[in-house]
C-alpha cells in the first residue's frame, strides 16, 4: 500500500467538490473536475475560498434539509411504493425521487 502525501500548502477549506454526487473529485481552476472532467454545474469563479459556498442544487438543498429533520420526522416518513425506488412521499402525495403517486 502506498502512502498518500499531501502538499503543505493545500487548503481543504478552499476546495470545491464535483457537482456529480457519485464522483470523488474536486474542481480545478479551469472549472472542471480533476477526477472525471465534468464541468462544474454551480457558480464557479475559480477563486473559491472557505467562506464562499458554491450554490447548491435543489436536490442538495432537499438532502441538507432532510439531514436536519428530527428523529420524529424520520419515523413519520412514508416510503415510495415502488420497491426499486429510494424516495419518500412528499406533502403533495408523490414520491420526491421518482414522482409516482402514493
Amino acid at each position: 500500500m502506498s502512502e498518500i502525501i499531501f502538499e503543505n500548502d493545500e487548503d481543504w477549506e478552499k476546495r470545491v467538490l464535483c457537482s456529480d454526487e457519485s464522483c470523488i473529485g474536486t474542481i480545478g481552476p479551469d472549472g472542471t473536475c480533476r477526477e472525471c472532467g465534468k464541468v462544474y454545474e454551480g457558480k464557479f469563479t475559480g477563486q473559491q475560498t472557505g467562506s464562499v459556498q458554491p450554490e447548491m442544487s435543489e436536490e442538495q438543498q432537499t438532502v441538507q434539509s432532510a439531514d436536519t429533520a428530527s428523529d420524529e420526522d424520520w419515523e413519520k416518513r412514508i416510503l415510495c411504493g415502488d420497491e426499486s425506488c429510494i424516495g419518500v412521499i412528499g406533502s403533495d402525495g408523490k414520491c420526491r425521487e421518482c414522482g409516482k403517486p402514493l
